[in-house]
């Protein structure tokens, strides 16, 4: 009897870990974006929600800022989600050959606000050597939106208090909330000066390093699960966050601008 309910409680628990999600992310006042990964089928579903008069954007994969050439994106025509790669600031997207978004759902949800939700989905792995690969292992993603300054769809410049960078976004397993280090999230990041590094646990150590490895310093976050780090003697540039506690560590990425 005691094997079989052991059984029973694994194959419980590997149901409700089928799904990770990034949750629902507010990009601006009138931009949202959530990502949900699921293991059977392997597809990866994006819902994102922007004004409805203009193109809006949302950059995704593993970089270190917006814009950056060869990144993966898609954006919202006023007919559908095109799927692009980025050639670099100051350049048009240029759109993909194939558009390996599905639609699943296109709704004016405001039309006196003019906001417009997508749902679309996707294969994780869709077989395009220039696409963004997925996978179910990843523990966050590094996001980028972007949304014009005025009433149009034709790709131009947006200025820069329109569009924003998330990195290091964490996905959270379905039905299972995640109280490790992994979860932390850092914020602003990009950082101006200060960042606060929040926890679902006890956070003791921060270890900084430049992107190529090099040690900077260590600091005590004396047992805390919010801490204010100081940005106050890093140059401009990414630098690597060893978060570490008695039991658990993990690394984060900051950019110092």
């Amino acid at each position: 009897m005691k094997k079989i309910t052991i059984l029973l409680l694994c194959i419980s628990f590997m149901g409700f870990a089928q799904q990770k999600t990034t949750g629902l992310l507010t990009l601006s006042t009138n931009m949202t974006a959530a990502l949900v990964l699921d293991s059977p089928t392997q597809t990866v579903t994006l819902t994102i929600s922007g004004p409805n008069d203009r193109w809006f954007a949302l950059q995704y994969g593993s970089f270190n800022g917006g814009m950056e050439a060869g990144s993966d994106l898609v954006y919202w025509n006023n007919v559908t989600l095109v799927e692009a790669d980025h050639n670099g600031i100051g350049a048009a997207p240029s759109d993909d050959t194939v558009n390996n978004w599905t639609l699943v759902s296109n709704t004016n949800d405001a039309p006196t606000a003019g906001l417009r939700t997508l749902v679309f989905t996707r294969p994780f792995n869709t077989g395009d050597a220039t696409d963004y690969q997925f996978n179910f292992a990843d523990n966050d993603v590094d996001l980028a939106w972007a949304r014009m300054s005025s009433s149009t769809f034709a790709l131009s410049y947006h200025g820069g208090s329109n569009r924003g960078v998330l990195l290091d976004r964490p996905f959270t397993t379905l039905g299972v909330e995640d109280f490790s280090l992994n979860a932390a999230v850092i914020y602003p990041n990009p950082s101006n000066g200060n960042f606060t590094v929040v926890t679902k646990t006890r956070l003791e150590t921060i270890n900084i390093y430049t992107h190529i490895g090099t040690f900077v310093k260590s600091i005590e976050a004396i047992d805390s699960d919010s801490f204010e780090v100081s940005a106050e003697g890093l140059q401009t540039g990414i630098y690597l966050l060893e978060l570490k506690n008695e039991t658990d560590s993990t690394w984060k990425k900051i950019v110092i601008n």
